[in-house]
């Protein structure tokens, strides 16, 4: 493990020079990982692992379309492709990768198969930081762990094939067998971290809520739906107010910070665009600090995790929840969207 500094703050965090794909392998020579659901963490952590060498199955709903993708995927049911039932018992680490509302509803189903020596791996701190919640409550005789890559599962294959990798956090929640840590790190190195970070689950779902709710992904559409309105409004046309809002930010900026960061970025445009940047970031920082301050309270109150089960564990979720994201893909700016998308140049 090395101890990296990062802005003046000192840090534990294991890298694939001190932990290479060899150490993971040997660590996990004698496992079988049993990754039960098939849906957004899932395939990528599941193929990523099998392509690195690691013994893996999969735990999935009989005659479901996730089945069907895993059958398309290459596993072989009968050989590599089990009800969660049987995958669970032939398992010796199992990584839950269910949604949070499923991981509730399965979690009867699963907890038979926890015998003693076993791993419970996760990849979101929900279900045992709000147990009180979720009633998922882990047998004391088994290892509780955690590597939670920081992004989709489809982000976390795509980087792997490209031969790079997606960070992660990792965690220990329980340690019955004295190898949580080699474990986990080892599930990490595997499924194509590109570095691993030490956090706890309390820490994971709580940064994970705020960042998912906030800059990540309902902060930013918020912050793109103000600006296009206001552009149209103005008499912009369609195509310059999602050019100026959303493609030029995504294709053009964003992968300069992520290149070299946000200082890179600026020393790369035009002098007037960082002279409005810089007299106009703090105005944007004080006017939502005070929304994340009520986001985190939120968050750290269990409010966010109640409205999540509740609503995604009502029998029309998917419904109404497609309904919503209609709305968002038929409105004006992301259809203009799609057409932008389509004029970009073929490679």
């Amino acid at each position: 493990m090395a101890q990296l500094n990062f802005g003046g703050t000192l840090e534990n965090v294991v890298t694939r020079d001190e932990f290479p794909l060899e150490k993971a392998r040997e660590i996990l020579k004698d496992e079988t990982v049993a990754i039960i659901g098939y849906g957004v963490q899932g395939p990528g952590q599941a193929m990523n692992l099998r392509d690195n060498g690691i013994n893996v199955i999969i735990g999935q709903r009989k005659d479901s379309s996730t089945w069907d993708k895993a059958v398309r995927d290459g596993w072989v049911p009968g050989e590599t492709l089990f009800s969660i039932e049987e995958a669970a018992q032939r398992g010796t680490i199992i990584q839950y990768l269910l949604s949070d509302a499923a991981q509730i509803a399965v979690w009867p189903v699963l907890k038979p198969y926890l015998t003693t020596g076993k791993a419970l791996y996760f990849s979101h701190g929900f279900g045992v930081t709000y147990k009180e919640r979720t009633g998922i409550i882990p047998p004391t005789d088994i290892d509780v762990i955690l590597a939670a890559p920081k992004g989709s599962g489809t982000s976390l294959r795509r980087l792997f094939l490209a031969g790079k990798g997606l960070n992660s956090s990792y965690a220990i929640f329980q340690d019955a067998t004295g190898r949580a840590k080699e474990r986990v790190i080892a599930l990490g190195i595997g499924i194509g971290s590109g570095y691993l970070f030490e956090t706890d689950f309390r820490k994971e779902v709580f940064s994970d809520l705020t960042g998912e709710r906030g800059t990540l992904m309902g902060a930013i559409q918020g912050i793109f739906e103000a600006q296009y309105n206001v552009l149209r409004k103005n008499g912009h046309s369609p195509s310059e107010a999602f050019n100026e809002t959303v493609e030029e930010l995504t294709e053009s900026l964003m992968p300069l910070v992520a290149e070299n960061g946000m200082d890179w970025m600026y020393a790369n445009c035009s002098t007037t665009a960082q002279r409005g940047a810089l007299d106009w970031k703090n105005k944007f920082r004080d006017a939502v600090a005070p929304v994340f301050a009520d986001l985190y309270n939120s968050v750290a109150t269990g409010n966010e995790a109640q409205r999540s089960i509740d609503t995604n564990s009502q029998p029309d979720y998917r419904v109404k929840l497609e309904a919503e994201l209609k709305e968002l893909r038929d409105s004006e700016m992301w259809q203009a969207g799609k057409v932008v998308r389509s004029l970009r140049p073929k490679a």
